[in-house]
């Protein structure tokens, strides 16, 4: 019968990309979480920037186990250092396409982002024709963890404003880090062409997928406090994040 078949969305090939740097405590958990979803072509990629905690090793663990079932189920990118938030998407996200991703994720590897939520994004995707569905923590029924500061709540508000001031970007969340792409708007984009480091590349990406045409639809998430570990927003970052969009305005899309 027509009503016990399977969602379209679940048969759809999609690789969630996760960026790491001493998150050896928090990827096993993230990965059991993941490999848990009703996606049946869902794949994981990890792009470790040589974690001194041994990040890299625990990933290979996994992904020799996860493999040994269902070769090329997950995926692990190694990478000589860590250089940039920005550019391990970059190599991760067009890895994900060259094995025949049509959608990517992006997602933390600190358990922040509801990994519950991409079956519902992937869905969205596909109902709506959008290039990018953001997962947001500023549209009606998203929130934060209840953790958070009146400082870190208001910096993160004051970001958001901030950024669509400058660029228009017309999306709530345009700082978010949790995005569903459509593989055919990641080339249009050009991820080769992407300057931007640190969390400045979330603020990039959403722009060029404006200026492209794209559709970008946001759905609401709660957004937890990491498992363990430290967060990587340093000084040096806030201030990158502060004069990228400067950057982004007065350059062109496509420097």
């Amino acid at each position: 019968m027509l009503s016990d078949m399977p969602p379209p969305w679940r048969a759809v090939p999609l690789t969630i990309v996760v960026p790491t740097y001493n998150e050896a405590e928090n990827l096993p958990g993230v990965v059991d979480v993941l490999i848990a979803l009703p996606l049946d072509n869902l794949s994981i990629l990890v792009v470790d920037d040589n974690s001194p905690d041994g990040t890299g090793e625990v990933a290979d663990k996994i992904a020799a186990g996860l493999n040994a079932d269902r070769p090329g189920r997950m995926h692990v990118l190694h990478r000589t250092g860590k250089t940039g938030l920005g550019s391990a998407y970059i190599a991760g996200m067009t890895r994900a396409v060259e094995l025949g991703a049509q959608y990517v994720v992006q997602m933390d590897a600190d358990g922040s982002h509801p990994a519950d939520a991409i079956p519902g994004m992937l869905a969205t995707a596909l109902s709506t024709n959008a290039g990018l569905v953001v997962g947001s923590r500023y549209v009606p029924g998203g929130s934060v963890d209840d953790s958070w500061s009146w400082r870190r709540k208001l910096l993160s508000a004051w970001a958001n404003f901030y950024v669509n001031a400058i660029l228009r970007v017309r999306v709530r969340d345009v700082t978010a880090g949790f995005n569903l792409w459509r593989a055919e708007t990641l080339a249009e984009i050009g991820l080769d062409t992407i300057r931007s480091g640190a969390y400045g590349f979330q603020v990039e990406m959403k722009y060029r997928a404006k200026e492209a045409g794209n559709v970008m639809v946001e759905v609401p998430i709660h957004f937890t406090e990491r498992a363990a570990g430290e967060s990587k927003m340093s000084l040096s970052v806030q201030l990158e994040s502060a004069i990228r969009p400067w950057q982004i305005r007065f350059s062109g899309k496509r420097k």
